[in-house]
């Protein structure tokens, strides 16, 4: 018993090893645009290291070949779609349109097989949440939506309105779980005693806080582990257990 642990335990750092080996040499093609060839050959790539690391019937070597072989084969299929249009079009699909004019288009809704509340899930994670304001939404090879916005309901932006804003930041993280991350304090040109002076006005402490984060327009964010909520907003449509 002993002796096959330590042998699954050998092939399951092995496998894991490979894997991040293998995604890397893949690129992040593999994890931002999961097409359908992506998840499907991202599952079978995933259930031949799993068999690698726990199957002690046959050779590890067997698995190991055929992991190897999926992954190349996985980067000359990336290689033709960047050459040939067509293969890339078969393999990824096109994207649809399901919504033109403020109007669902449901025939195409059924064929790309997404229901009436997916849609609006992903309606609400790009910030619309009435229909009617939308020209067209596009639903993408990698499942997800794009919507445009009719003209008037698109915001204005600063070139509208002729401005010339300053040099855009990015947020940078502070704290997480309540740990300083002290280079990034400097990369900000802030210092102990500004973080200090902060949460002094806020009457906290660095341990009471889950995420901190400076933001572009240098003030600091912070959100503690004990939030206060007045009241919860609940958008389930019936009530249950989850």
């Amino acid at each position: 018993m002993m002796e096959e642990t330590w042998v699954v335990v050998v092939r399951s750092i092995i496998a894991f090893l490979t894997l991040i080996i293998y995604t890397r040499v893949l690129g992040k093609q593999q994890m931002g645009n999961l097409t359908y060839f992506d998840y499907i050959n991202g599952i079978t790539i995933g259930s031949i290291a799993g068999t690698f690391a726990t199957d002690l019937s046959s050779k590890a070597w067997i698995h190991f070949v055929a992991l190897t072989i999926f992954t190349i084969i996985t980067i000359i299929f990336q290689y033709i779609t960047l050459k040939n249009r067509m293969i890339s079009k078969l393999m990824d699909s096109d994207p649809t349109v399901v919504i033109q004019n403020g109007k669902i288009l449901e025939q195409n809704l059924q064929k790309m097989r997404v229901k009436f509340d997916e849609l609006t899930m992903m309606l609400r994670q790009k910030d619309v949440f009435d229909i009617t304001t939308l020209d067209y939404a596009i639903l993408e090879p990698d499942g997800n939506l794009s919507v445009v916005l009719k003209p008037e309901n698109q915001p204005v932006t600063a070139k509208d309105m002729h401005m010339h804003p300053p040099k855009s930041k990015l947020m940078t993280e502070l704290i997480i779980e309540g740990v300083l991350i002290k280079q990034n304090l400097k990369e900000r040109n802030k210092d102990i005693n500004w973080l200090t002076e902060q949460l002094k006005k806020k009457n906290i402490t660095i341990q009471d806080i889950a995420f901190a984060a400076i933001l572009p327009n240098d003030k600091l964010y912070v959100d503690l582990f004990k939030d206060q909520f007045s009241e919860k907003t609940d958008m389930g449509d019936y009530k249950g257990p989850f």
